[in-house]
């Protein structure tokens, strides 16, 4: 193939619909009309001698052949980006945005601090936040468009470098003034009360309890919520109790007027993982970045 023939941009538009399998919303992706984006997929189809795109009933899917593209086209992409980033970077005048992904609990715990930093150094900066979505839903597409991922899970994902953070663990979270307080620390008063559970997307029920149950232990759920935060408010509002992470009821305990409790049984440490791509290691911007999260980390640590 005449390289200085093929048009660059064509590959911008195949990513974005491998990446969506559908015409409309590849075209809203990449900021192209529908007729453009049409008239793209049918010269990628004439490039590639393969249709890409098939109608499967009232969906669009790919085809082998283009599923086979996806990976190597990220890596290619991600090659050609690399090319045009720069070397300097300056806080004070950056207008960058940040893409970062980690579960609720951690945004308490990392990004206030952070803000306070950027609002110092880096005023003009953005951070947007997205939940964290489980490692099974970290697509070639997701990974590109994110420059830090704070998660706990073994192992690393592929074109990304990990580094602890920091250790957490859990504890119950009681309203101050709780009726049974710190009996909580006996299993008989642990058992005795409601609680709330933390049933994440994608979970069939709260881990701890799966962890629980392993143990011998069922605890009675009155109620479950999708994410932590939500967890503590309704502890602070009701006579439920919750067993969550230990950190971030400390970050919250004095807003909601929270109670900390030893629980009956040790639930161990883990530990939180700091996640970049491997494409931003030699990115000034990025660098910057990680180094105040790292530093904020091995605050929490101490």
């Amino acid at each position: 193939m005449n390289l200085a023939a093929l048009d660059l941009n064509l590959l911008v538009a195949l990513d974005a619909l491998l990446a969506e399998s559908h015409v409309g919303k590849a075209a809203a992706r990449i900021g192209l009309s529908q007729p453009a984006a049409s008239h793209a997929l049918q010269r990628l189809r004439d490039i590639t001698g393969d249709p890409l795109l098939v109608r499967a009933g009232p969906r669009m899917q790919l085809t082998a052949r283009a599923e086979a593209l996806r990976e190597p086209l990220a890596e290619a992409l991600n090659q050609v980006r690399g090319l045009f980033v720069s070397d300097h970077f300056d806080p004070a005048t950056s207008t960058r945005r940040f893409s970062l992904m980690m579960p609720d609990h951690v945004v308490d715990l990392i990004i206030p601090a952070l803000l306070e930093r950027i609002a110092a150094k880096a005023p003009a900066i953005r951070l947007n936040v997205t939940p964290w979505r489980g490692s099974t839903q970290m697509t070639p597409e997701l990974a590109r468009s994110v420059d830090l991922v704070i998660a706990c899970i073994d192992g690393a994902y592929s074109g990304f470098h990990r580094e602890p953070l920091f250790a957490d663990t859990e504890a119950v979270a009681v309203r101050q003034g709780h009726s049974m307080g710190k009996r909580l620390s006996r299993m008989s008063e642990f058992l005795k009360a409601r609680h709330v559970a933390v049933v994440g997307i994608g979970q069939r029920e709260d881990l701890m309890d799966t962890w629980l149950r392993e143990k011998g232990i069922e605890r009675e759920i009155a109620l479950a919520v999708p994410n932590y935060l939500q967890a503590l408010h309704v502890v602070a509002r009701t006579d439920l109790v919750a067993f969550i992470p230990r950190r971030l009821i400390e970050a919250l305990a004095r807003a909601l007027s929270l109670q900390i409790v030893k629980p009956p049984i040790d639930p161990g440490c883990y530990e939180e993982f700091m996640f970049h791509p491997v494409r931003s290691e030699a990115d000034a911007g990025a660098i910057w970045l990680r180094k105040h999260v790292v530093e904020i980390g091995r605050r929490l640590n101490r």
